[in-house]
């Protein structure tokens, strides 16, 4: 496919949607991360390691931010291609934003940090989580006490798939209402809407 910067907010959504249906969903039971069952498993990476997929979820995802985010971050892995996806795209677009990445163990030397790309912010700097896909919210509870812990505000969490079992209760319980790109629903219905390549 040809180079789609000329693309508009509809399309690229449209496009990420084909491509998460190519690269990432996959129908059948599965055992998620939660212990629970689905009839589907997501893995985003594949399709946020991808070239044009993560041009696509770096936009789309940076479309989603409040005006007074200055950074974003996530959980260490799955994280880790859609904040620097979104930094490079925020640069791009003239609001430069640096990103950090939540280890999921502290360092164990040194600093001993959970946190990293800490030194490109300010104590109190209005951050956004980013999350691949969300399903009970545990592992963003956990983002959430250690990005407060090292003192950055927390001002949004945006996901790229909303998988709709609990998570976003749980997160707007503790005051932080989820943006996605997509739910499951959404997701299927924007794939079925793109022409075959």
């Amino acid at each position: 496919m040809s180079c789609p910067q000329n693309l508009d907010a509809a399309a690229m959504r449209g496009r990420l949607a084909a491509l998460l249906m190519e690269k990432s969903y996959r129908a059948g039971e599965i055992t998620l991360t939660s212990g629970r069952k689905s009839d589907y498993y997501f893995d985003c990476k594949q399709t946020a390691l991808h070239p044009e997929g993560a041009w696509l979820i770096g936009n789309l995802l940076f479309d989603l931010l409040p005006a007074d985010i200055v950074g974003v971050g996530g959980m260490t892995l799955g994280a880790d291609p859609l904040v620097t996806a979104v930094s490079v795209a925020s640069f791009l677009r003239h609001r430069p934003m640096p990103a950090f990445i939540v280890r999921k163990a502290s360092k164990g030397h040194g600093t001993n940090q959970f946190l990293e790309g800490l030194s490109n912010f300010q104590p109190g700097d209005k951050v956004a989580l980013l999350e691949d896909v969300v399903t009970t919210g545990g592992t963003l509870v956990t983002v959430i006490d250690r990005v407060q812990d090292a003192g950055l505000t927390i001002g949004a969490v945006v996901t790229v798939l909303d998988r709709n079992e609990g998570g976003s209760q749980r997160l707007a319980e503790r005051g932080f209402p989820l943006l996605s790109i997509f739910t499951r629903e959404a997701l299927v219905a924007a794939a079925k809407e793109q022409p075959a390549s």
